[in-house]
Formats: structure tokens, sequence, C-alpha cells
């Protein structure tokens, strides 16, 4: 593995099912072709969870949602990626009564190329461990957090860190908005 943080974000392509409400949509309106080009002049949020279906995935997804708005407010785009399908992406978020209005992508990375250009594939289950990359405007990963599959991560720390990143100053442990920087 190589340090990521600081380089140029690997290019991403892929099938995205769309966020918002896609009750109503059947899949020739609910899937859209994104890459990272599209991103450039906005922070992003990228962050992989391994798969649709399981236990502590869909936990994260809403609370990442719920926090949308607030991502948003600091010109960050959420997109989440994982190695299954957009059909089962769309399949979950139909299922699942929590996700059904998800306002980020869902990015499929069926191929697994996206997860092994950042580095995180589990080759050996053949799905992505918790990552999430925290990318600038000109394309640059500036953070990058991987762990296990078994914990979820915190959509506040991440707009903690996020604020940190774009305060432009250095920071202290346990530094929240509003408080002295260095």
């Amino acid at each position: 593995m190589s340090l990521l943080v600081g380089k140029k974000a690997p290019s991403f392509s892929g099938t995205a099912l769309i966020g918002g409400d896609i009750s109503n949509l059947g899949p020739e309106n609910a899937f859209k072709n994104i890459n990272n080009e599209e991103f450039l002049g906005k922070w992003v949020c990228l962050f992989f969870y391994p798969l649709d279906f399981s236990l502590v995935c869909p936990t994260e997804l809403i609370e990442f949602g719920n926090d949308y708005e607030e991502f948003k407010k600091l010109n960050c785009e959420l997109i989440s990626v994982s190695t299954d399908s957009q059909y089962s992406h769309l399949a979950w978020r139909t299922s699942h009564p929590n996700l059904k209005n998800l306002p980020y992508f869902m990015l499929s990375d069926i191929t697994k190329n996206i997860s092994r250009n950042f580095e995180i594939l589990k080759e050996e289950t053949g799905y992505a461990l918790r990552g999430l990359y925290l990318i600038d405007p000109d394309g640059i990963i500036k953070y990058s957090v991987i762990q296990t599959e078994a914990i979820g991560r915190s959509s506040k720390e991440t707009l903690r860190i996020l604020k940190a990143l774009q305060s432009g100053k250095f920071i202290p442990c346990n530094w929240e908005e509003g408080k002295e920087t260095l």
C-alpha cells in the first residue's frame, strides 16, 4: 500500500443510483454515469462500504444522509461506493424504509477497480473495507481513514474533519468549530 493523502485522487467513474426519492422511478431513470471530473471545484466525501443488505452499512448511509445538507453547505458532495451493482443498490434502497430517500449518489464498483485504485479492496472477500476519503476541489486527497467491516464511521466526525481542513489552519486535538486554532 502506498500513502494516498496529499496525492491526486485516483480517477473514478461508473454507474450510480441517483439520490433522492426513487420510489416512482424505473431503472431507466434511476441511474446516472458519474466520474470524478464532474466534481472538480467541490469537496468530495467518497466513502466505501462493504455490502448492500448488511448490518452496519445502513446505519452509516442513513447518518450520512441525515447530515447531507450540512455537507452541501460546505460545498461537499457525498458519494457512497460498494462493489455491489447499481441494481443491488436500487433493490436495497427500495426495500429498506430508511434508505428510500438517501440524497446522494450510490456508485457501483462492480468491477472492483475503484476499490483497488483507492487501495481498500479486500481481495479474499471481494469487497471494499470501510474507507473514507475527503478530496479537495482540486482533486487532492486531504484525509483518509480505513477500518474493518464491523465498525461504522461517524458522519459528525467527518464533518468536523472537513471543517478543520477548510479552515486552512493548524488544528489541535479535539477541536470543534468555533474553538481556537493554532
